[in-house]
């Protein structure tokens, strides 16, 4: 038997510690627990262990892309909702991405654009358990 999402569980892939740390306490005073990580490999294996909400991936990883991994991740039957983080994707991956059901949100994260994405794929916490 397959355990159901934790719905407060966001997992985020960003090699740039600093990118990953703001996220992780962003997100969390939003009230979401948060699992990060610095390659797609850690997300992948945390990915089948710790059924997730939300994945938030950053495109440039240092052992793959956001992509590729989404795409990986769903080939091996991880259907979690998932949000691509990058800069200037090129035209040909944001059509990718776009087929794919893969909301995009650009770097810098300066707005709640993430947040309001995140929110619209999978609601919000619930304070209190």
């Amino acid at each position: 038997m397959i355990a159901p999402p934790d719905p407060c569980l966001v997992l985020i892939a960003d090699d740039d510690r600093e990118v990953l740390n703001a996220l992780r306490f962003a997100l969390e005073l939003e009230g979401y627990q948060v699992g990060a990580f610095a390659t797609g490999r850690t997300l992948l294996e945390a990915a089948h262990g710790a059924p997730a909400a939300c994945l938030v991936i950053d495109q440039k990883l240092p052992d793959t892309t956001g992509l590729e991994l989404i795409i990986r991740l769903r080939a091996l039957g991880v259907a979690t909702p998932s949000v691509l983080i990058t800069t200037n994707l090129p035209t040909h991956l944001r059509i990718r991405a776009t087929t794919l059901a893969i909301p995009i949100v650009e770097k810098p994260l300066l707005t709640d654009a993430l947040f309001a994405t995140i929110r619209e794929l999978i609601g919000g916490p619930t304070l209190g358990g």
